[in-house]
């Protein structure tokens, strides 16, 4: 039974409520730069994928995954990236589509459950000879772990040795709603805001694809779901987008060592954010619930590092 209930994080004092705890830190906290080395592949549809190593010669490495709307440059990924490449890892932090400054190619973006893309990014990973594959993500790059290894159980590559997930919205339905809810407008604005700058791009390549009319009256995640995700990538509904996209759908099918830590008091996430049962049943589940650190925040105290970072590693460890 998997359950880490003794999560060993403590906010500093000076963060005074979960919002703090989500905002001030990729606000404040600055990684230093790395210096990738950028390779750009193909899809099986005919799109790119912009992926950024460093290499130091290593026979393991690790494969990160932003959040929506991020890339390889944020700070949380600049942050584990500097955590395994000082303890003898090489590094990927790939972009989502349209998440590397450059537009895509094809009309479909990217969301919470498009791990053919995230499959993709692996085999290639694989094809260059490393022996030992770690998957870490956050957020939406934390739902691509956790849906693809629990998709592939025990078909997953052998190369991969263990998996980490940050603040995932395990129900994507649910946790909709929530960001509706009052004290939520900053995230959902945010997040709006970027999405709907991205479809009005798109909009040019493919205007017989995206109808933009109305857009900015959109005040949802529901509605842009229904307007834009869902039709888009070929669901008839944003509840059918939501069933295949939330990663909380395929943890039974785990096999291979998973931990995914979700603070208690995530703002953006409901009850249904905490697979409790699921950690019980399945023995390659691990989930560690904080009683802080909000959404991807997890600052340690002296706020030069991340205590996502120490936790990532230690689990990561244990199966190397």
């Amino acid at each position: 039974m998997p359950l880490l209930n003794h999560s060993d994080y403590h906010i500093p004092f000076w963060l005074i409520n979960e919002h703090w705890e989500t905002i001030l830190p990729g606000i404040l906290r600055k990684p230093k730069p790395l210096s990738y080395t950028r390779e750009r592949i193909t899809t099986a549809d005919g799109d790119f994928l912009d992926l950024d190593f460093v290499y130091h010669g290593h026979k393991r490495i690790v494969i990160l995954s932003h959040g929506l709307e991020g890339h390889s440059d944020k700070y949380y990924m600049r942050g584990m990236a500097h955590r395994f490449l000082k303890n003898g890892w090489d590094t990927l932090s790939w972009n989502c589509r349209s998440c590397s400054e450059e537009i895509n190619l094809k009309p479909k973006l990217y969301h919470h459950g498009a791990t053919e893309d995230f499959e993709e990014v692996i085999h290639y990973t694989i094809s260059k000879g490393y022996e030992s594959i770690v998957l870490i993500g956050f957020s939406l790059g934390g739902s691509l772990v956790v849906k693809y290894l629990g998709e592939n159980g025990t078909n997953t590559p052998s190369e991969i040795k263990s998996g980490v997930a940050f603040s995932i919205p395990c129900q994507l339905g649910s946790c909709s709603n929530k960001l509706s809810e009052q004290g939520n407008e900053f995230y959902l604005n945010r997040f709006l805001k970027k999405l709907k700058a991205k479809i009005k791009i798109k909009a040019i390549q493919f205007p017989e694809v995206y109808d933009i009319s109305g857009i900015d009256e959109i005040a949802n995640f529901h509605d842009f779901d229904s307007r834009y995700s869902a039709p888009i990538n070929g669901f008839n509904s944003a509840e059918e987008f939501y069933t295949y996209a939330s990663a909380g759908n395929y943890i039974a099918g785990i096999k291979t060592p998973t931990l995914l830590v979700n603070s208690l008091n995530d703002p953006m996430f409901p009850d249904d954010c905490y697979p409790f049962e699921a950690a019980k049943i399945n023995n390659n589940f691990y989930l560690e619930t904080p009683k802080e650190g909000g959404h991807i925040g997890y600052w340690w105290p002296g706020m030069s590092s991340s205590w996502a970072e120490k936790r990532a590693y230690e689990f990561v460890s244990m199966f190397i």
